[in-house]
């Protein structure tokens, strides 16, 4: 147990981002088109003469304030997805109460891989264990992330030096013409995620476990955007990133890549069993989670999560069903809290094998804080809309299905494997989530 501890204070220490620059930097390098300078702004058009300099930054506003939404949301919801990820639950194998000084056992199976079961240790009882979990990130609220589309608006320029150039009111928008011009841009990322957990609860009395998990993150990320400017009407000399009025260059592209390894979010767990009896029980589980992970490296949320859970679960021989109902509170302003609410059952097949079935959701709470722009609507020289983004405006309601295996060995160590499989569209989701580890109580 001595040197359990050890090894994963050693890990602890050892964990660090190895990139210097963080992840988030370099999502946000893929809408920079002119080195050192902001997102969108049109370095080409800074280069030339000074009746067209004026228009370098005319899309750096939008990138800022509202279509800087869409640069935000992507990082933002990427940070989010490693906090998002279910923990091994908090006790496995075997379960003991004790009646009269004698322990008596309580459960028959290892337990679920992400569900709670109602049981707790007994006291003095030890459960350790370490999971790896696998994923590549596919899709962002149904939309595959190598096919993210965005448009970039024009700012709409006003006031008496823009109306004494154009000889007309510049307040609608659309006028000047130029101000029709939009940044087409095409964005793909491919974002490998490696969480090793490593977690060890304890019987502090016969009825109270405590617990801790100490995940290691590793985030790789590659990207790349291909950006064209469309000129309204056919006009050239306005906007370009690159060359001259006469010849401009009208697209670019760039690419990035990097990954970093560090500790994630972790956290601390108590479940306290309220009552028992020889087929049904009841317990309550809170747990918290800490801003430990690099929210800038993509290895953490940045923010403070706090999880509440009532635990039903009950025992027909070697049919073991459990259902879990809670609240999820997240301390972030972009980061919505979410009722928590997971079924399911673990059935013992052999003695040493036991098949987990878990049905496992996250239904946000109110409208969902990572907003889109809207539609941008032209007032001149004909009304028009333009849609911002091909990633939809809705709730990150999170539903998915989990089916596994766990596999005890002669040793007492118990093998685990499981899949989980999103069953609906919401967030930003894997095609499937692996997860093996193992398991062993004293």
């Amino acid at each position: 147990m001595q040197r359990y501890l050890w090894s994963l204070v050693g890990l602890t220490l050892a964990a660090s981002p190895l990139d210097a620059q963080g992840l988030q930097d370099k999502i946000s390098q893929l809408f920079i088109f002119a080195d050192g300078k902001d997102p969108l702004f049109l370095g080409g058009t800074a280069g030339s003469d000074s009746a067209t300099a004026l228009h370098a930054d005319h899309f750096v506003p939008a990138a800022v304030n509202d279509n800087g939404t869409l640069i935000s949301f992507i990082g933002t919801a990427i940070s989010q997805n490693v906090a998002n990820l279910p923990v091994s639950a908090t006790s496995g194998g075997s379960t003991f109460r004790f009646e009269a000084g004698v322990p008596v056992p309580t459960s028959r199976s290892p337990g679920s891989v992400f569900g709670e079961r109602a049981q707790t240790l007994g006291r003095g009882r030890v459960f350790i264990g370490a999971n790896v979990n696998r994923l590549h990130l596919e899709t962002l609220r149904g939309v595959r992330l190598n096919g993210i589309e965005m448009t970039f608006t024009h700012e709409n320029v006003t006031g008496p030096q823009c109306d004494s150039i154009v000889g007309a009111s510049c307040t609608p928008y659309g006028v000047p013409t130029h101000e029709n011009d939009v940044i087409a841009l095409r964005l793909a990322l491919d974002i490998d995620m490696t969480v090793t957990s490593f977690f060890m609860s304890f019987g502090l009395l016969d009825r109270v476990d405590i617990g801790v998990v100490l995940p290691i993150v590793s985030t790789s990320l590659r990207g790349t955007s291909d950006a064209q400017i469309i000129p309204f009407g056919g006009t050239t000399a306005q906007h370009f990133f690159g060359g001259t009025p006469a010849n401009p260059q009208l697209s670019t592209s760039r690419f990035v890549d990097g990954s970093a390894t560090g500790i994630g979010d972790i956290a601390a767990r108590v479940k306290i069993n309220v009552t028992q009896s020889d087929r049904t029980m009841f317990a309550v589980l809170g747990d918290i989670r800490f801003p430990t992970g690099s929210e800038d490296d993509l290895l953490g949320s940045g923010h403070v999560a706090a999880r509440g859970l009532g635990i039903v679960s009950a025992r027909f021989g070697a049919f073991s069903p459990h259902a879990n109902i809670g609240y999820l509170f997240r301390s972030g302003d972009l980061q919505n809290s979410a009722v928590l609410a997971t079924v399911g059952f673990d059935h013992l097949m052999a003695p040493w094998a036991t098949m987990a079935v878990d049905l496992v959701s996250e239904l946000q709470v109110g409208e969902s804080k990572l907003r889109l722009p809207g539609t941008v609507t032209y007032d001149l020289p004909f009304r028009r809309t333009v849609e911002p983004t091909n990633i939809p405006n809705e709730r990150d309601d999170l539903i998915n299905g989990s089916f596994g295996f766990k596999f005890t060995t002669r040793a007492g160590v118990t093998l685990v494997a499981n899949t989980l499989w999103p069953l609906n569209r919401g967030g930003l989701r894997p095609n499937v989530l692996w997860t093996a580890g193992l398991e062993y109580n004293f």
